[in-house]
């Protein structure tokens, strides 16, 4: 076997590593997402209560993603991404043996734990173990894997949930994640960056109760009211403490997180587009199920086959966007991918009691199109202006704000969807379902909003300058 045979092979048997556990982690996502109306009915549950499976599992991703870097650097990528396949395969065995919506959420943010992990580290291996050449392609193959979750788990979920019940979904990933194990052990190679490293647990303790702080007082935001002191003084802790994180991240001689690569102007801005389309996504997926189960009275198998169609083409266009990238660059797909998502998002923002699921269908599948054009150039466009000693910081960097961004979307979306709702009963002469409909409608108006105004951040994705490594 020659050298270009041997390194395609290393490309694919590294892919295939990758791919198992993204997939997993992105599946226990998405087939929880259109079962939310289950666990509400088998748990005689509130929406605020359930929407905890989703924001508790996300908050767990952020918190933990400022302590990759650390433990990548001093055990490896490879031992960290094998331990926390691990780990997510036996916190959804745990998650069977709930006896209560609480314990279930316990379990679901340790599911979160580790699946926080698995990410970044999968984007790591990809940036230090591929050839620069191939990195497009591999990001593109690594968005896939989290896409075609999406593709299958809807439909899949509601048809477990349905059939077998909502342990099935949690039962689903086991011999998933055996498989993960097993082959990232074998294939992906082991190596290490840096030793001798010391955690800095103040910091650590620091980000994890100030993103803890922000989360809760957005999720309570309906409770205790948005001018009540309970959200107000968690807000103001969660700021003052995080800014105090930021500060001694600085400072420090080695720390937690290395938010240096936030000078690195492409990547900041990549950053920041990502986040836009966080939202938008987890206004979707939260908002779509909860509008065919609970408006439109469809079960969830129905909602999964709704959303089937445009979760495919969001796969198909990923895998073309992944060849069209090294030729027309990232800046035009992500604009392009940004307009579909804004224009499906408004069109949805007008769906009522009587709307079609064939409108839904459509605006769902033109949305998650636009997701599959700008998702992966945002990510490498983002990651690939970063010299490769500080991917692997880059990336946590990267997945502690995404996943605290997306924790706290589905919070804030959540307390809006339940206040609206109570406004528009307020307003008389409306049922239940049809004051539901306008706060959906009004949420995907908040969708829009941020679409629109990342729109002009892809003109700032050109091309970046001679990489060089920040101190």
């Amino acid at each position: 076997m020659d050298t270009s045979q041997k390194a395609a092979t290393s490309f694919w048997t590294v892919m295939i590593a990758v791919f198992f556990g993204n997939f997993m982690a992105s599946l226990s996502t998405t087939t929880i997402n259109v079962a939310l109306p289950i666990f509400m009915d088998d748990f005689q549950a509130s929406l605020n209560t359930v929407q905890w499976m989703l924001s508790g599992f996300m908050m767990a991703t952020g918190i933990i993603a400022p302590i990759i870097g650390f433990m990548g650097d001093k055990w490896s990528y490879k031992r960290l991404y094998v331990f926390a396949l691990a780990g997510f395969t036996l916190a959804s065995v745990l998650c069977t043996f709930a006896w209560s919506i609480e314990s279930l959420i316990v379990f679901r943010i340790l599911q979160g734990f580790f699946s926080g992990i698995i990410m970044p580290t999968t984007m790591t291996i990809i940036y230090q173990t591929i050839e620069k050449s191939k990195q497009a392609v591999a990001v593109s193959f690594w968005s896939v894997s989290a896409m075609l979750a999406p593709a299958l788990g809807p439909t899949v979920g509601g048809w477990l949930a349905e059939s077998y019940g909502w342990k099935s979904l949690f039962l689903l990933n086991v011999p998933i994640g055996i498989i993960a194990v097993i082959v990232a052990a074998k294939y992906i190679p082991h190596y290490r960056l840096s030793s001798g490293i010391k955690l800095d647990w103040i910091g650590f303790g620091a980000v994890l109760i100030g993103t803890s702080a922000l989360l809760v007082a957005f999720s309570e935001a309906h409770s205790w009211g948005w001018a009540g002191w309970q959200t107000l003084g968690m807000i103001a802790a969660g700021i003052v403490v995080l800014t105090y994180f930021v500060k001694r991240t600085l400072r420090v001689e080695n720390p937690l997180l290395n938010l240096r690569v936030l000078k690195i102007p492409r990547f900041t801005y990549g950053l920041i587009v990502n986040c836009c389309i966080t939202i938008s996504l987890y206004a979707g997926t939260l908002l779509v199920p909860i509008f065919m189960q609970n408006i439109k009275g469809e079960s969830s198998f129905a909602t999964g086959l709704v959303m089937l169609p445009g979760t495919l083409a969001m796969v198909l266009v990923s895998l073309a966007v992944g060849r069209l990238y090294g030729k027309i660059g990232p800046s035009r797909l992500i604009f392009i991918g940004l307009l579909l998502m804004g224009i499906a998002t408004w069109e949805l923002s007008h769906a009522g009691i009587a709307t079609s699921a064939l409108f839904i269908t459509v605006w769902v599948a033109i949305r998650y199109m636009g997701i599959g054009f700008s998702n992966m150039p945002v990510t490498n466009a983002a990651m690939s202006a970063v010299p490769s000693v500080n991917s692997g910081h880059a990336s946590a960097v990267m997945n502690w704000i995404r996943q605290g961004t997306s924790a706290l979307s589905i919070s804030l979306f959540s307390s809006i969807l339940s206040a609206q709702t109570i406004v528009h009963l307020a307003g008389g002469n409306v049922s239940t379902k049809a004051a539901l409909s306008f706060s959906v409608q009004d949420v995907f108006h908040v969708g829009t909003i941020i679409i629109i105004v990342s729109l002009p951040l892809t003109l700032l994705l050109r091309k970046p300058k001679k990489l060089t490594a920040v101190q």
